[in-house]
């Protein structure tokens, strides 16, 4: 489980009784889908399924005001149906791509799409590489991480990094 069960106010929109502005809830969008595109040809050497890339593009029209954000939660469905049966490399990258789509629907999905692509990062070397692998990728992530988010978006991985497989540790 990635969502923690208690929804944090700072990840519910204002419209909604939060305190997330929609400029935020897009950022967080954008990087949940940098995240997943990072690890996106890890998908892509396991399958030609598009579903993933299209999560990806759709997170990015969903920001554009281009599709509802009842579509970009249909878009996480299929997205998370591509990955079944594959190998965990692949699987964890379609995991991330959907939700990274989901984002939309309900924002906390940001951390999900990370720690998937994360976990991807670390299937894609040998065991004895794993752990450097996931310093790396979290260390990009956050690289990318525009600042108007970086606090609220480091808080989050520190409160949930224990239901994210510790992958936010460095």
């Amino acid at each position: 489980m990635i969502l923690p069960k208690q929804r944090d106010p700072r990840f519910i929109t204002i419209r909604r009784g939060g305190t997330l502005t929609d400029t935020h809830h897009h950022l967080l969008a954008l990087w949940a889908a940098s995240c997943a595109e990072h690890v996106l040809h890890l998908f892509e050497q396991a399958s030609d399924d598009d579903r993933p890339q299209q999560a990806i593009a759709l997170t990015r029209a969903w920001v554009n005001g281009e599709i509802t954000m009842k579509e970009a939660h249909k878009t996480a469905f299929a997205t998370n149906a591509a990955a079944k049966g594959l190998p965990d490399v692949a699987r964890f990258a379609a995991l991330a791509a959907g939700q990274a789509v989901a984002v939309a629907h309900v924002a906390a999905h940001e951390l999900g799409a990370a720690a998937y692509a994360i976990r991807a990062a670390m299937e894609s070397v040998p065991e004895n590489e794993k752990d450097e692998m996931r310093r790396k990728e979290c260390q990009w992530q956050r690289e990318q991480l525009p600042d108007a988010i970086r606090e609220l978006v480091l808080d989050d991985q520190q409160l949930r990094n224990n239901i994210c497989w510790f992958v936010f540790s460095l």
